[in-house]
């Protein structure tokens, strides 16, 4: 990386650690653009769901993800839309359905493959923050930042319900969200193509007991750090 050019920050971890609500206020610190890889695969299960495919049948799923546009837009909130096909479907990929539909198309390798094509084009010119679970390891493994976020299943299940309330959306029982995080951390961390783990350079950071603004600063200090390195080299 050059001292002119803004790094590439990669934000990895399971559901609920906290990835979204840290990437895009980093993403706001430092000027960066904000791309949340999850809400994409939300988006091809949601069409795999609108449109009747079945979500196992690899095929049909990535048809579905080579047709689909997918873009983001600022919200009038300060938030993002994601936008599919030019519809909004911001609220409608947040689902519980949705969710467990996406844990499973995201294993399937050619909708990974046209996935990750999408996202190594909007962060190839640096100055971006990317959150997914395979953004550190695959996507961009040699991002100048790589961040792994963790957390606790019955935290997360917490956090889950909570967004799920503030949205307006069903929320399931506490037993029906932790066993469904367990099962969809299994999935992500044991699919045949780019497995949920942390890079072996990556800084972890356990969320259960900070406070986000906290989890941003460590962040922000990490990737200012790095631009300071790159310009003293």
């Amino acid at each position: 990386m050059s001292a002119q050019q803004r790094p590439i920050v990669a934000i990895d971890g399971p559901a609920g650690a906290g990835k979204s609500t840290v990437a895009k206020a980093v993403s706001e610190r430092l000027g960066y653009v904000y791309v949340d890889t999850g809400a994409m695969y939300r988006a091809v299960a949601l069409g795999c769901i609108r449109r009747g495919v079945e979500i196992e049948d690899e095929q049909a799923a990535s048809e579905i993800a080579a047709g689909i546009g997918i873009e983001f837009a600022p919200a009038d909130n300060g938030g993002q839309l994601t936008l599919m096909d030019g519809v909004d479907v911001s609220r409608a990929i947040r689902e519980h359905e949705v969710s467990d539909a996406a844990s499973r198309v995201s294993a399937h390798p050619r909708v990974r493959e046209q996935m990750v094509a999408r996202q190594r084009e909007m962060g190839q010119c640096g100055g971006v923050v990317m959150e997914g679970r395979d953004i550190q390891t695959n996507v961009f493994p040699d991002a100048e930042v790589k961040v792994y976020l963790r957390a606790s299943i019955e935290e997360r299940a917490r956090r889950r319900a909570r967004d799920l309330r503030e949205r307006g959306l069903d929320v399931p029982s506490r037993e029906e969200l932790e066993r469904s995080i367990a099962e969809r951390d299994e999935r992500d961390a044991t699919r045949g193509t780019a497995p949920m783990a942390a890079a072996d350079d990556a800084v972890i950071i356990d969320t259960d007991d900070l406070t986000i603004e906290q989890v941003v600063e460590t962040v922000v200090v990490l990737v200012r750090q790095r631009q300071g390195e790159a310009s003293d080299g």
